[in-house]
């Protein structure tokens, strides 16, 4: 009561005001109306033109709901000419918006400042064809796709890193946010197909109406000329279903007087001649029908015949004598086609027998026919007549004849099941041998594979042998080693009696131009070393140029000039190393 007292008193205010103020309020509301709605549009990003849509559309029931998106787990790098789309695991963009009806519009945000149409084209085309496209600022822009379907994989790109190039200003980077946008272009055409689905299914429906409902009848107005055309139209084959609906309304409806039931009589005798015409049409369809009848079971009986014969070749080649030559591959197609050869001629055969037990039936019946017709004549004075004996005596023989086949197939029948089972029972045996000769084999290579652990375990102990007896022989020579230092140490001569020396062998050292190339090649190659290398990695260098190189004459070399190479030795015991260095630049000081 206090809200509508107020409302009241608003009310008889309003009608006090002058109408100044009335008008500058109005203002006032178109103007507030007029900018809340442009921040909404700017905030939205929707584009000019475009009107919100009501959950109802007159004429068209509901909106159908939005369509769910398949999105993708787990997103991939996508590649483009101009520029990358990068997952970013820490962004979440935020759930598409309910997608309007007929929606081929989307709202594209998060642009880079520097991106380009073209570039967004290229992003964009790979959902599908773009019918416009409005950058409406330098960060968002709108697109039209051809088709509906097109808008969900344009969706599933929101939350990528867009970045142009290589580039990691600010000006070339993004965060795509795609979203469903409501276009009123998108709403008119989908409106319009919506009223179009409708109007078929109008249409359809009236179709389908007029397609169950009775057929009117013909108008019944008899006259002399109409009962002319009507009796000529039932002589005719083509127009005399018409002609007899024509002819009952009539008679139904009273058209029959003295002075018509002539005319009438006529058209009735007409039906009559038409009956005894479908009577022997259907006897003329009959004896089509039987004859027809019989080149089936001919043609049953030739193909059966031929599948007998298949099968029997099938027999044939699964006997022992030939089946041992087949291979396992030929013997499992061997198996399949017996199986569907008998396979047809069970089918062929059943036919058969069902052809002949309806013959049969059907002489069973005529002879029961016969035997009443004779009954029915023996009461009679007149006998019978002399073809109707000799028909029911030809039915009798081929009554006895097919009995007789009946039989012999029943025969064969158990025979073929005998056989069968001989050769499952044979089979059964082989397979029985077979499995015999797997066991034996599987126990022989279980006694080889008993054997060949016991190989190995020896050759382990030997191999531990051979191991403890090789550090022996470590240890052996490094003793000796330092007793041969020592005694080099002893031995050793003066620097100018070993130049001396060295001059007067110095001719015999480097043999050939050979062993002279390998010095400066090798000494090169320590220089590079200054910390020494094997002799080992000095022959694997050299054998890059020459494979016939071996590691002896490189060392003898290396041996025969003191003066250019030196060989230190580092490490004690198994890990003792020797290295060879280059000493040119020392051995020419000292020969000077």
């Amino acid at each position: 009561m206090l809200l509508a007292a107020a409302g009241g008193m608003e009310a008889a205010a309003a009608g006090t005001e002058g109408p100044a103020r009335k008008t500058r309020r109005q203002r006032r509301r178109r103007r507030r109306k007029a900018f809340w709605g442009a921040a909404a549009d700017a905030d939205l990003g929707m584009m000019a033109g475009i009107l919100p849509i009501s959950p109802l559309v007159s004429g068209l029931g509901m909106v159908p709901p939005p369509a769910v998106l398949d999105r993708p787990v787990a997103k991939e790098i996508i590649h483009y000419k101009s520029c990358t789309l990068f997952p970013d695991p820490h962004l979440h963009p935020p759930p598409p918006c309910q997608r309007p009806p007929g929606c081929k519009t989307v709202y594209v945000g998060g642009l880079p400042a520097n991106m380009m149409k073209e570039i967004i084209k290229e992003i964009f085309e790979t959902c599908g064809e773009i019918v416009a496209l409005r950058k409406n600022s330098d960060t968002f822009c709108h697109i039209r796709f051809a088709e509906e379907y097109m808008t969900d994989k344009a969706v599933q790109l929101s939350g990528y890193h867009v970045r142009l190039g290589s580039s990691t200003d600010k000006d070339d980077n993004g965060h795509l946010v795609v979203d469903f946008a409501i276009a009123q272009d998108d709403l008119y055409e989908w409106e319009c197909k919506q009223r179009e689905e409708v109007r078929e299914e109008r249409r359809r429906r009236r179709l389908a109406e007029e397609r169950h409902r009775p057929p009117s009848p013909p108008p019944v107005v008899y006259s002399d000329h109409e009962c002319f055309i009507v009796a000529e139209k039932l002589k005719d084959e083509a127009q005399f279903s018409e002609a007899v609906q024509t002819l009952h309304t009539w008679i139904e409806r009273g058209a029959v007087t003295r002075r018509t039931a002539n005319n009438f009589y006529s058209m009735i005798q007409s039906i009559n001649s038409h009956i005894r015409r479908l009577l022997n049409e259907k006897a003329a369809h009959e004896k089509e029908m039987e004859e027809a009848k019989d080149k089936f079971k001919l043609a049953v009986s030739g193909i059966l015949a031929q599948s007998e014969q298949i099968v029997a070749v099938h027999h044939s080649a699964s006997k022992q004598k030939a089946w041992d030559l087949f291979t396992k591959g030929q013997r499992k197609n061997l198996r399949v086609w017996r199986s569907q050869a008998e396979e047809i001629r069970n089918i062929h055969n059943d036919v058969l027998m069902g052809i002949r037990e309806e013959e049969e039936m059907e002489i069973s019946d005529e002879d029961t026919e016969l035997e009443e017709s004779g009954s029915q004549m023996q009461c009679q004075p007149p006998p019978p007549p002399p073809a109707l004996i000799a028909k029911a005596e030809a039915l009798k023989e081929e009554n006895d004849s097919l009995r007789c086949q009946l039989d012999a197939y029943r025969n064969e029948v158990e025979l073929l099941k005998q056989e069968q089972n001989q050769a499952g029972r044979g089979e059964a045996s082989r397979q029985g041998q077979k499995l015999k000769f797997l066991q034996q084999a599987l126990q022989g290579m279980q006694q080889h594979l008993l054997e060949l652990q016991n190989e190995c375990e020896r050759r382990d102990a030997e191999l531990d042998k051979a191991k403890e007896e090789k550090t022996q022989l470590a240890q052996l020579l490094e003793s000796l080693e330092g007793k041969a230092h020592d005694v080099s140490a002893v031995c050793s001569v003066s620097p100018k009696e070993e130049s001396m020396l060295g001059r007067g062998l110095g001719s015999n050292l480097i043999r050939s131009e050979r062993e002279g190339l390998l010095v400066g090649i090798i000494s090169t190659f320590l220089h590079v070393h200054p910390y020494g290398a094997s002799i080992e990695y000095i022959c694997s260098y050299l054998q890059r140029l020459e494979s016939k190189i071996c590691a002896s004459e490189v060392e003898a070399l290396l041996t025969r000039l003191q003066h250019t190479f030196k060989q230190e030795r580092s490490g004690i015991g198994a890990s003792l190393e020797k290295r060879w260095k280059f000493c040119g630049f020392e051995g020419l000081k000292k020969a000077m």
